[in-house]
């Protein structure tokens, strides 16, 4: 691993409350701290207009700051051919918008079931999560595959790589990232690591998806975390990505309870430590 390119979530400083902070307030954190860039969340966005997106792509570059992410949502695991076209028309736009703020790469998701009502009770069993009765996780996986290969050629052409998280659904384990991002084999689907994601065999699962990762989100959580807490343990992971050759960025996700103000520089540090070993 050559210097650590380490960056922060506008997610950290916003954990879905009802009032949102404003992207350009994150990159000012950033930029004092002394980091290399930001991702943003897509639905912590004020706007979708032109001069929103060229506002912050303007904010970033006069701050020294790369915008190397956009974070979306979206969920291929439906029956309903007309919900994944739905889904597959929001992916197109977004990576339009990532190619409009000059962002290399969108969070992409598989989706999952839906069989639990809310985010709580998924986090309650994990992330497991029953198929609807008369399916199977092949059926689902064969609809996200489909949906993925339609949004490659576009973001081929938009210079967007679609970067698959470990989020629940089929990607909870490493074996169904691999599975999906195996399946395709294209230069323009590679993984996001959350290294908050997999709450059991946390470190195994980690390597398993570590030579397909471009992008890690580095959980922290500090004052216990919103829904669950991890104990994680950086110095390790760094020699997993330092194994597989990752050069990509470290993106902080801080997911405590404990002020984003005070905690996030915590985190910032932490991770400035624990990667120390393997830089060049």
């Amino acid at each position: 691993m050559c210097k650590l390119r380490l960056g922060t979530s506008t997610y950290s400083f916003w954990h879905f409350k009802p009032e949102k902070v404003p992207i350009e307030t994150v990159m000012q954190h950033a930029h004092a701290m002394g980091l290399d860039g930001v991702e943003i969340l897509h639905v912590q966005m004020a706007s979708e207009k032109g001069a929103y997106l060229q506002r912050l792509k303007r904010t970033a570059f006069s701050l020294g700051l790369d915008i190397y992410c956009l974070s979306i949502h979206q969920d291929f695991v439906s029956p309903d051919v007309e919900e994944r076209e739905r889904n597959v028309a929001h992916t197109l736009h977004c990576i339009d918008l990532a190619h409009e703020l000059g962002a290399p790469s969108i969070r992409l998701n598989s989706g999952r079931w839906g069989t639990f009502s809310s985010f709580d009770e998924l986090m309650a069993q994990q992330g497991l999560e029953p198929p609807i009765p008369g399916f199977t996780d092949d059926d689902a996986f064969g609809w996200v595959i489909a949906a993925i290969e339609r949004c490659l050629p576009h973001a081929e052409s938009r210079g967007v790589v679609l970067a698959l998280e470990n989020h629940w659904g089929l990607t909870r384990s490493a074996e169904g990232v691999n599975r999906i991002v195996e399946s395709i084999d294209s230069d323009w689907l590679k993984v996001t690591m959350d290294c908050g994601n997999f709450i059991t065999d946390t470190y195994a699962s980690l390597a398993k998806i570590a030579p397909y990762t471009v992008l890690v989100h580095a959980k922290t959580f500090f004052g216990g975390g919103e829904w669950y807490t991890l104990d994680l343990d950086y110095r390790r992971i760094a020699g997993i990505l330092h194994s597989a050759g990752f050069t990509g960025y470290v993106s902080l996700e801080y997911e405590g309870r404990e002020d984003p103000m005070t905690a996030v520089p915590k985190s910032i540090e932490l991770l400035r430590q624990s990667f120390k070993s393997h830089q060049t």
